[in-house]
Parts: C-alpha cells; sequence; structure tokens
C-alpha cells in the first residue's frame, strides 16, 4: 500500500502578544482612562455619580487589566472614540467688563498659613497674599456662582497653592522672579463649565494651580438645563 508523502505544512506566523492585563499600570494608563471618563461624562454616557465612582476606581487600580474594567461599556474600549462634541475654548483673559476690580474676598497669610476649602461659593475676584507664608484655596467643592472667576496671587517667600476640579477650565498668567509660577492650562468639553484665570507673581516664593483628580462641578449639567429652561420661558412669553 503505497502511502503519499503529505506535504510540509507551513510554519504559522508568529502572533503578536496580546496586550498582558497583569501588567502594572503607570500614571499615563491612569491619566488615559480618566479623559476617557471625563469624555463619557461631557457625553452623557456617565451621570456625575458614575464618573466620580469610577475616577475614584481608576486611582486605586493596580493593573492595566483593572483600569480596563471602568471603560469596558464605552465606544472608547471598542477601538473607536465617540466623536467629540464641538465647543470653543476658553478665553486666556477675563471678558472685559466681566469682572469687578475689588476683591470679593483676601486670604492673607503674613509668617502664617490660611485657607479657603471645603463648600463655599466662589465670587467673581479673589487675592491671595503669602508673605512668608501659605496660602491654600481648594475649589474642588464650591459652589460656583459666576461662569469666570479670577484669582490674583501674590507670594514673597512664600506659597500659594490652587486646586480646581477637572471639569472646569483653568488658565494662568503670570511669572516668578527667582521663584515658580505653574499654572495645568485645562479646558472643559462643556461650553457653560466656569473659568478659573489665575494671575500672579511669585517672587522667591511659588504659585501653583492645578485640577483635582476625581473632583466635578456636579451642577454643570443643571446649570446647562436652567439655561435652556430660561430661555424657553421667555420664548413663551413673547
Amino acid at each position: 500500500m503505497d502511502l503519499q508523502k503529505q506535504p510540509a505544512s507551513a510554519p504559522t506566523a508568529p502572533q503578536p502578544a496580546p496586550a498582558a492585563p497583569s501588567l502594572r499600570a503607570s500614571d499615563a494608563d491612569r491619566d488615559r482612562i480618566a479623559d476617557i471618563l471625563r469624555e463619557a461624562l461631557a457625553e452623557g454616557r456617565l451621570d456625575a455619580e458614575e464618573h466620580a465612582e469610577r475616577v475614584e476606581g481608576v486611582l486605586s487600580a493596580k493593573t492595566v487589566g483593572e483600569l480596563e474594567v471602568f471603560i469596558q461599556d464605552l465606544p472608547a474600549a471598542h477601538g473607536h472614540r465617540a466623536t467629540t462634541p464641538s465647543y470653543s475654548p476658553a478665553p486666556n483673559r477675563p471678558t472685559e467688563g466681566a469682572i469687578p476690580a475689588e476683591a470679593d474676598e483676601n486670604v492673607v497669610a503674613v509668617f502664617s498659613a490660611a485657607m479657603r476649602k471645603g463648600r463655599w461659593r466662589a465670587g467673581r475676584r479673589m487675592h491671595a497674599y503669602a508673605v512668608f507664608g501659605s496660602v491654600e484655596i481648594d475649589l474642588s467643592e464650591a459652589i460656583f456662582e459666576y461662569q469666570q472667576v479670577v484669582i490674583k496671587a501674590i507670594s514673597v517667600f512664600g506659597n500659594v497653592e490652587i486646586r480646581v476640579p477637572e471639569n472646569v477650565s483653568l488658565r494662568g498668567t503670570g511669572g516668578g522672579v527667582l521663584g515658580n509660577f505653574e499654572v495645568d492650562t485645562l479646558d472643559s468639553l462643556e461650553p457653560d463649565a466656569p473659568v478659573v484665570f489665575v494671575d500672579g507673581w511669585a517672587v522667591l516664593g511659588n504659585i501653583e494651580a492645578k485640577p483635582k483628580r476625581g473632583k466635578l462641578v456636579a451642577d454643570i449639567l443643571d446649570r446647562v438645563q436652567r439655561k435652556v429652561d430660561k430661555n424657553l420661558r421667555k420664548h413663551l412669553d413673547r
């Protein structure tokens, strides 16, 4: 009985190794997932409570696999990102005439420490002075009654630290004289989001303004709805 020689099978091409879900997550990995969650909030795919819960989980995640769980029900997890809604970037300077010259509140620390944090109402203008002292302004839980807020900061051998929610816009203008002036520019996807402008000078001191991860202005969507309702009422009253 003749046995035909079977042709040798072609060697199988090596397959790329899948991303290991057990790989330790880096800060860049966490920032990527946080950006996707922020877009999902702006698009209405997540509400503020869901977003806050997921961001909290992202910050405590140890591996890449743990991070992916938080976006598995979002378009970005399936190879395509949702179209980003159009929006206008926040201006670099406040609207002319919108902010009074006089401060609504002064926070002063001279050889001491002063802070403003928790649940409080942010005015249109705040002045912060740190002279051989430390000033902390935390807007992460503040109530924004105005869309534009200016913080003028002066640091002389001192430190001024400003923290804002991550879904507002943040702008800064200033500098340092043998000191540090640092503002992390931030753009909100929501056109009705507050804009915080930080103006300042650091003389042998430090001024920094940054977003606080996981903290949101939860009433932005409510503010948008109130604006729509107000315009509708005006239309009906005509």
